[in-house]
């Protein structure tokens, strides 16, 4: 978590929300939860400072995929990655606001946990033939989508 945190806010995020699923191996609570997003957040702060960033994303305190859903902000364009899904990134249209990408742990997202991510308007896109791991899929991902449609032209 802690790579993947680190390359995601060097590549743009703006925010990062941990969440706990049906296959998530970790699952974080109370005091300890509480302290790994202390360190999260400061692995953030780490990776504004090597980047060059002067806006510092912030690291959310763990919630369950259902809590998060039910309490998600508006975005543009909200995607899940499901390697069963038709459409890929290049496919899409390119959106003109805030996105929010849904990735689940090792093992993926299960099969009523992507139909509610879909019930909450998350659309289902592939990468590709493969099935990337957790922290490999997030950042393919993220530069996918930078290269596509971010400020890496800049």
């Amino acid at each position: 978590m802690d790579f993947t945190i680190q390359k995601a806010v060097e590549m743009g995020v703006h925010s990062i929300q941990p969440i706990s699923s049906q296959r998530s191996i970790v699952k974080l609570s109370g005091e300890r939860a509480d302290k790994r997003r202390e360190h999260w957040q400061n692995v953030a702060i780490s990776a504004c400072e090597q980047s060059g960033r002067a806006y510092v994303p912030s690291v959310a305190a763990p919630l369950s995929l259902p809590q998060w859903l039910a309490s998600a902000d508006e975005f543009a364009l909200k995607l899940t990655l499901d390697p069963m899904a038709q459409p890929s990134l290049a496919q899409l249209t390119a959106p003109t606001g805030n996105i929010c990408l849904l990735i689940g742990p090792e093992g993926g997202l299960s099969e009523a946990e992507i139909r509610l991510a879909h019930d909450h308007g998350y659309q289902g896109v592939r990468l590709g033939p493969r099935i990337l791991r957790t922290e490999t899929a997030a950042l393919a991902t993220i530069a996918a989508m930078q290269a596509l449609w971010g400020d890496l032209a800049s």
